[in-house]
């Protein structure tokens, strides 16, 4: 039922019964095998987040020279575009990191929080889901080497030579693939405690003149993921990659300005093709990943979605509830970020289980028990789910 790995061992049970020989005696005979199975679950024992501390409102977007894809500047009053983004995303304010930190930096500050209390040597792995490196503040270019997972691993002072880093260029989705490889490492019996992070700084990789910019955020989250026996934890994932048709509806390209003519390479997207796509898929991801345990929809207590777009969210909820054959969605299923935190790629679904669990979001508590379900979808185009049963 479980989609996981069991260790197993097995003994013979022997019984001493007569013996058919003429010379007499008795001798043992196996008669039966049994097996006995111990399974293994990852279980999340300590989370944390950095939320940067720059409050960047949709005022700070009122001056900029906005161009559409083809280098045409724009004559919508930019009240007029902020207000229509607002609409769709539901973005007030996103956070930015100020100019003196760096993805790694935020990485391991949330790291830090999560691993409150545990000796950093005693990890087996770390693992940085990231997607654009260290980007200095004053200059686009992408830091990737050495790995981000290994600046953290030196920022945590780890000595332990055979703590592994390495990180996980996903898209978005990029954190939850970070779990899902958690899982496998501890269900081999390679590892016993994990440390997964996500952490982006956008905000340095976006064109000032491209409307999409507004969508994007900074931030990092982290999970402690430790190997139980406990029936709880990671119980099922489910990932794809569709990378025939939709490989570049998220890329990096040149400024919609074309009066910029410096090589510098910033994140780009097709938005609509992008919502029909995660509209369809997502939701049907979600119920594959479900029945893999013999779960419903009704099962489960949270459903925690990348926090990509508000509406859009809400739509692969409405259309999640409906593959049950459920009209009306139960209130507060669905916790929320992005209104104040917007876009942060791989941070958000970290971040907000962090204030989850620490129950720093209003209305939304979880307990021992409880069933949740994380879904997120970004560049690749990577979908994935997986379903965690609180301990």
């Amino acid at each position: 039922m479980y989609n996981i790995r069991s260790l197993l061992y097995t003994y013979r049970k022997r019984e001493v019964t007569p013996s058919p020989n003429p010379k007499g005696g008795v001798k043992t005979i196996p008669i039966r095998r049994q097996t006995v199975s111990i399974m293994t679950h990852s279980i999340i024992t300590g989370t944390g987040s950095y939320i940067p501390t720059a409050r960047i409102p949709n005022s700070h977007f009122l001056n900029r020279e906005f161009y559409s894809a083809d280098g045409v500047r724009l004559t919508k009053p930019n009240t007029e575009i902020i207000q229509t983004l607002q609409n769709i995303t539901g973005i007030r304010e996103r956070r930015y990191v100020t100019d003196d930190f760096k993805t790694s930096d935020i990485a391991f500050f949330a790291a830090e929080k999560a691993m409150e209390g545990v000796d950093p040597e005693s990890l087996d792995v770390i693992i940085v889901a990231q997607n654009l490196g260290d980007v200095p503040q004053d200059n686009v270019r992408v830091d990737m080497v050495p790995t981000i997972a290994s600046r953290v691993k030196h920022k945590l002072g780890i000595q332990n030579p055979y703590t592994v880093a390495y990180d996980v260029p996903f898209g978005c989705p990029g954190w939850l693939h970070g779990m899902t490889l958690a899982d496998y490492h501890i269900r081999s019996g390679d590892a016993k405690k994990i440390l997964v992070i996500g952490a982006e700084t956008l905000s340095r990789i976006s064109d000032p003149h491209d409307i999409d910019s507004m969508i994007f955020a900074d931030g990092a989250g982290a999970a402690l993921v430790e190997a139980t026996e406990k029936e709880a934890g990671i119980l099922a994932h489910v990932t794809r990659t569709d990378a025939a048709d939709h490989v570049y509806l998220l890329r990096m390209g040149k400024s919609y300005n074309p009066n910029r003519t410096g090589g510098e390479l910033y994140i780009k997207m097709d938005g609509h093709d992008i919502y029909r796509y995660a509209l369809k898929i997502v939701p049907e991801v979600v119920k594959k990943c479900l029945e893999k345990v013999g779960y419903t929809l009704t099962d489960v207590r949270k459903v925690l979605i990348h926090q990509a777009n508000e509406k859009m969210d809400h739509a692969i909820l409405t259309r999640l509830f409906r593959l049950y054959g459920i009209k009306d969605i139960p209130e507060g299923v669905m916790p929320m970020t992005i209104n104040r935190l917007g876009n942060s790629s791989v941070a958000t679904l970290p971040t907000l289980l962090d204030l989850l669990c620490r129950e720093e979001l209003e209305g939304h508590r979880v307990g021992s028990g409880d069933i949740l379900v994380f879904a997120s979808v970004g560049a690749g185009m990577n979908i994935n789910a997986m379903v965690y049963k609180v301990p």
